[in-house]
């Protein structure tokens, strides 16, 4: 029951801050960052889809290029790491632009931070494999850890 209870707050509170009626005078860089970093870690990848798709708050950047995996893409025969993705990217580009917004370099975009955000990549995409049919999870767990490897060899600070 109390991982029930524990969802129903954490969608309550993403409801109420993504509300029409909060959305502008109450950013801050500590409400952003909270809210930045529920829709990363805490909220499931199925809502944090909606949402983008959605542009819930247009306060943030929902542009995505998938992991800029231009290889492989973000789908093959065993994977596909489309939301997994589109999650990654709200992180790179909102940590960084709280920093750039809020004139506080290195604050929320740093190197631990960083690394929590391609871990919750590999978390997602590793999800995602453990869904998939049987005989192609061990192809799929391989590009999960490949990808995630190309983000923290390829990406930021």
């Amino acid at each position: 029951m109390r991982p029930v209870l524990a969802m129903l707050v954490a969608v309550t509170t993403f409801l109420t801050v993504l509300s029409p009626a909060t959305a502008s005078p109450s950013h801050t860089a500590a409400t952003d960052k909270a809210l930045i970093e529920m829709m990363l870690f805490t909220v499931p990848l199925s809502e944090f889809v909606t949402a983008a798709k959605a542009k819930a708050d247009l306060w943030f950047d929902w542009s995505t290029d998938y992991c800029s995996a231009p290889l492989v893409g973000n789908t093959g025969i065993s994977f596909n790491f489309t939301d997994a993705c589109r999650r990654h990217d709200f992180g790179y580009r909102n940590l960084q632009l709280l920093d750039r917004r809020y004139g506080s370099p290195g604050s929320s975009w740093n190197h631990a931070s960083r690394l929590t955000v391609d871990q919750q990549l590999r978390t997602d995409a590793r999800n995602h494999c453990a869904r998939r049919v049987i005989a192609l999870r061990p192809s799929c767990f391989v590009w999960a850890q490949t990808f995630y490897l190309g983000v923290r060899i390829g990406g930021g600070p």
